[in-house]
């Protein structure tokens, strides 16, 4: 357990479905707890508290529900007896005899007492698995799946041990059945525990990529230590085929490094002196002396899986019918077991022990953890599937968002364009060729908008002078404002810098000193060579490609032509962008891909923001979705995603209700023996997170 201020991270271990997390989220809600997030899957428990004394307590609390807390970050191995795996075959040793007396012809297995000694280890371990889950959540007002098992299970152990000690004979002993139900949803519950840690494996391998030991140097000698203890400002080497171990700076040395765990892009990239390196990526050719500059959570790799996590736990809008329908599900199946038996016993006149049975297998056949992981097993592969290829997701919800789109808002400059710019004319009006370069060269290095980069990459292997400015102010969608040392003023942007008698022409870009116009720049930019491709893929899927730039109207009427998008909107400023942005949410839902400054506002504000990866770190925190590569094929593959996930959630959805609307009338009518009914609800589990798990190899 960890608390830095007032946020505390918790270990939890034993929740298996969605209803188990919700029954946690709901008694640290009860006690006033803030930023309350709960993962069933990958065992983790956040809240905010200002009461640092009652964290004791919270622990208590937790565990009272019948689970486990553990210290974060510190390795857990469960207690022999506490292996669920070990709890099934304790009970499956005692149970297929029990249920073997049925077939063979030994007579000592008939015997009552025989049975009760076999039924009876197996009815105490169902007790203090079970029974106390069950009990903790009738406590705090979230019945769970385990009441059902319990009351079942109990039902025929009592209704065995009374015939036993009234010698009533045979038709009265079901200790098979009770055995046989505890045995079978044990079953179940080891394949869904390793079902479900299949739908996490995306974070765990990028977690395995933080387990790494360090080579650093102290004064002058190599000392190997594990990541976790590297310091900002240690200087670490790193050889072929070794893990970066965190993030940092080159400071000698060369090599060729596979980024493909955070972008997916196998091609390795070169890496020289100066150059940022990610940790958990591996030098495949070279070595290097590095400077730590981000260690333990500030690094990329563990924010890329402090946002996996988060998405994996987001609910979309879809999994709310689910969440209802769980919440009175147990209480709804109880009483339809209790009308089973009055209705079988009393109207229709049945026997005492085929009323039971029916009441119990009613209970055993319903299934509340269907319903409770059709949607996040299906959110935890899809996100993974897509974190693997390179697109962060930020939430479930997104992935929803994304099966629905019908519009997609692309900004010119960077995202359909390839962002690397050249002069094609300048048009200097004043002072020499060679002055104007190099105050363009000086002002733009101080910007981070993709043509500002490109103009410095040109002018910086042109000219061998920049000027340098004593204040510099970027304002979004306009330009650059500097002065320099001699109190000129200057300004460098697009046309909306001009005064109403400044000819424009053909021109993009305009230098002015102390408000007078100095020169004018037409640049050009190379569309993307799958920009084509990813607009017909959009039309195919319904979606209509909308282009919306600050660029000149010219530019962004040839680019659309050549790509063939009908909707064009040129020469915006932002807070035009974020109005045009809300007439097409008003139509339909609506994606904006962008990479600049200027374009998160718009990111925030449309259903879905799309970042691209060499965005400013102000639109990658606006974007709901990051795509660590440029590819625009990305695009497409994330919208195959989106719809994939979204058609795994409502299949899944689909065979829980139908599972049960089907199965428990049938089992109310008595055609359905319990043992049947358990099996049953054990494998409808795994169908469910079985179906999700396609969504990691199937084709989109």
């Amino acid at each position: 357990m960890s608390h830095t201020d007032e946020l505390v991270e918790l270990q939890v271990t034993g929740m298996h479905c969605n209803n188990c997390a919700l029954s946690v989220h709901k008694i640290l809600e009860k006690k006033g707890l803030e930023d309350v997030y709960v993962d069933f899957a990958n065992e983790e428990v956040k809240f905010r508290t200002h009461d640092a004394a009652a964290i004791p307590q919270i622990v208590k609390d937790i565990e009272g529900l019948g689970y486990k807390v553990r210290e974060a970050d510190i390795p857990y191995r469960d207690k022999f007896y506490e292996k669920i795996e070990n709890k099934f075959l304790f009970s499956l040793i005692f149970t297929v005899p029990l249920f073997l007396h049925m077939l063979l012809p030994f007579h000592w297995l008939h015997n009552p007492y025989v049975q009760l000694a076999l039924c009876l280890p197996v009815f105490i371990l169902g007790c203090f698995h079970f029974g106390k889950s069950a009990f903790n959540s009738l406590k705090n007002g979230i019945p769970n799946m385990d009441v059902l098992i319990f009351i079942g299970s109990s039902a025929a152990f009592i209704y065995s041990l009374v015939g036993t000690f009234q010698h009533l004979g045979s038709e009265y002993l079901f200790y098979e059945t009770s055995a046989t139900i505890i045995t079978l949803v044990l079953l179940g519950n080891v394949l869904e525990k390793r079902s479900v840690s299949q739908t996490t494996s995306a974070v765990r391998d990028l977690v395995k990529f933080q387990e790494v030991k360090a080579t650093k140097m102290v004064d002058g000698n190599a000392v190997i230590i594990p990541s976790n203890e590297i310091q900002v400002g240690d200087t670490l080497v790193v050889n072929t085929g070794e893990k970066i171990p965190a993030d940092g700076e080159v400071i000698w040395g060369e090599a060729s490094v596979n980024e493909a765990m955070i972008t997916g892009e196998s091609i390795p990239v070169e890496k020289n002196k100066y150059d940022q390196v990610i940790g958990g990526t591996i030098i495949e050719k070279g070595n290097i002396h590095m400077l730590a500059t981000k260690v333990g959570k500030q690094t990329v790799l563990s924010q890329i899986i402090e946002l996996m996590k988060r998405a994996q736990a987001s609910k979309p809008t879809i999994q709310k019918l689910g969440d209802k329908v769980a919440a009175i599900f147990v209480p709804v199946v109880i009483s339809i077991s209790l009308l089973t038996f009055g209705l079988a016993y009393l109207v229709f006149d049945l026997a005492f022990q085929k009323a039971l049975l029916n009441a119990i297998a009613v209970l055993v056949i319903s299934c509340p953890c269907a319903m409770g992981l059709a949607t996040p097993t299906a959110v935890m592969v899809g996100l993974g599937r897509a974190a693997k290829n390179g697109i962060l997701i930020k939430g479930g919800n997104t992935l929803e968002e994304l099966a629905k789109l019908k519009y997609m808002v692309f900004d010119k400059t960077g995202t359909l364009t390839s962002g690397n710019f050249k002069i094609k004319k300048l048009d200097v009006l004043d002072l020499t060729d060679q002055e104007v370069r190099s105050i363009i060269w000086g002002i733009e290095s101080y910007s981070n908008h993709p043509i500002a980069k490109s103009l410095v990459n040109e002018l910086s292997k042109q000219d061998k002078t920049k000027i340098i400015f004593t204040k510099v102010l970027e304002e979004k969608g306009v330009g650059m404002s500097a002065t320099d040392a001699d109190g000129n003023a200057y300004k460098f942007g697009s046309k909306h810098i001009l005064n109403a008698n400044e000819e424009a022409g053909d021109y993009s870009l305009f230098l002015k000193k102390n408000n007078h116009l100095i020169a004018r720049i037409a640049i050009e930019d190379e569309i993307k060579p799958e920009a084509a491709t990813l607009i017909n893929t959009l039309k195919q899927l319904n979606i209509v490609p909308v282009l919306l730039s600050g660029d000149q109207q010219k530019k962004c009427d040839e680019l659309a032509s050549t790509l063939g998008i009908t909707e064009v909107y040129a020469e915006k400023l932002p807070d035009q962008k974020l109005a045009i942005i809300e007439q097409f949410k008003h139509k339909g839902k609506t994606a904006m891909v962008g990479d600049g400054i200027n374009d998160a506002p718009a990111l925030t504000l449309s259903d879905v923001g799309i970042s691209m990866s060499n965005a400013s770190q102000i639109a990658i925190q606006s974007a709901e979705v990051v795509l660590l590569k440029s590819d625009l094929k990305a695009i497409d593959f994330m919208l195959r995603i989106g719809r994939h996930t979204l058609l795994t959630i409502k299949q899944n959805l689909f065979w829980a209700f139908f599972y049960n609307v089907v199965a428990i009338p049938v089992a109310a009518l008595g055609f359905l023996n319990p043992m049947v009914g358990a099996l049953t609800m054990a494998f409808s589990d795994v169908i469910v997170i079985g179906n999700s798990i396609r969504l990691k190899t199937k084709s989109l």
